[in-house]
């Protein structure tokens, strides 16, 4: 099976980060808390000179995209907060389940065409669309800046901290970036293809026109409008949704236009033969493993901790589970002193963790 195209997927969240980098995310449980990725929120100077385009050299580009890269100050640095954002998300989105985004070790799963391959796919996308598009407003990328909102200029929208998120400008460069489309006779091209722009249209739907008004007192005498993405998380949440009703497809050949095309099988109730997917649905080729025990796509879950209520049964493959008891510290009876700092004390608590057996 040829390899997936460079960075149409979510290998993207291996291929463009230095192994270093890489290896640190993959210690990421889904339990952390959630931080900002560096400094998108403020306008930090993008990395200049020799410095841009030894990033550039680090990162597991095509010829063409290094090229391109180095074209582009500050794209080193958003690649790399794009394969970042898009694994911190897919681990939160699987951390109750039996494939829990672990890669490490275990790339093969991007060369197939499971449902979880498409989330990849999908979840890469989507990061690589909305970071871009927060660079820019940022002004962490040399080329473009704040998004072409009717009569507001770029300086004055930073002076009022109106600068638009830049989906336009994102999208057209992700498109030349990625490259054209391969092989329309392909059917695992045709997937990918699909579930990139699935992606890319996931972020779109969660543009939103934000207005703040101007005048005295509050008042809204002028009012200033621009356009602003949804929080990833929610867009994570989006895409969750869409693997859970993910639609396998096969390929026929449009006889008309001479080209192959997704069909999906009949589904219950619909018409006698099947149906193109719609744009908003996730494809996937094949069906997934169970992730029950170690594989060259999963290290299982024996060893998981898990939800007794909610996800031990699904999660331990009926193995059963392990309790254990621990001692957590936690801060407790905090009183605010004079002055100016808040005084607690140390409380300690029993607390049952239940893992998966071997």
């Amino acid at each position: 099976m040829r390899p997936p195209p460079a960075l149409a997927l979510a290998a993207l969240c291996l291929l463009a980060l230095p192994a270093a980098a890489a290896a640190a995310y993959f210690g990421l449980t889904g339990r952390e808390v959630l931080t900002p990725f560096p400094g998108l929120g403020t306008a930090t100077a993008p990395a200049q000179g020799g410095a841009h385009l030894k990033q550039c050299d680090l990162l597991k580009l095509s010829r063409r995209q290094k090229q391109l890269c180095r074209r582009e100050p500050g794209l080193a640095e958003t690649l790399q907060d794009a394969a970042h954002l898009s694994l911190l998300e897919c681990q939160f989105q699987f951390r109750h389940e039996r494939w829990n985004c672990s890669l490490e070790g275990r790339t093969g799963l991007l060369k197939r065409g499971f449902k979880e391959t498409a989330f990849l796919y999908a979840v890469s996308s989507a990061a690589l669309t909305h970071t871009l598009a927060r660079a820019c407003s940022a002004g962490r990328m040399e080329r473009c800046t704040c998004d072409d909102s009717p009569g507001l200029e770029s300086r004055q929208a930073w002076q009022w901290g109106v600068c638009g998120d830049n989906l336009k400008y994102s999208t057209k460069f992700l498109s030349n970036f990625l490259g054209p489309k391969r092989g329309s006779k392909d059917l695992r091209a045709r997937v990918d293809a699909h579930n990139t722009h699935m992606g890319i249209k996931a972020v779109k739907s969660g543009l939103r026109t934000t207005c703040k008004c101007h005048g005295v007192s509050g008042s809204c005498a002028v009012r200033t409008c621009w356009k602003q993405l949804s929080p990833f998380r929610e867009t994570g949440q989006a895409l969750k949704l869409r693997y859970d009703s993910a639609v396998k497809v096969s390929s026929a050949t449009n006889e008309a236009l001479g080209r192959l095309e997704l069909w999906a099988p009949v589904r219950p109730g619909s018409p006698a033969k099947g149906l193109a997917p719609r744009p908003g649905d996730l494809v996937y080729m094949e069906d997934s493993p169970s992730f029950c025990r170690p594989s060259k796509y999963s290290p299982g879950t024996a060893g998981r901790v898990c939800s007794r209520e909610a996800s031990c049964s699904s999660l331990c493959c009926g193995r059963g589970y392990d309790t254990q008891s621990r001692l957590v510290a936690f801060s407790c009876h905090c009183q605010v002193q004079w002055c100016c700092y808040v005084e607690c004390q140390q409380c300690v608590q029993e607390e049952l963790v239940y893992t998966c057996k071997h």
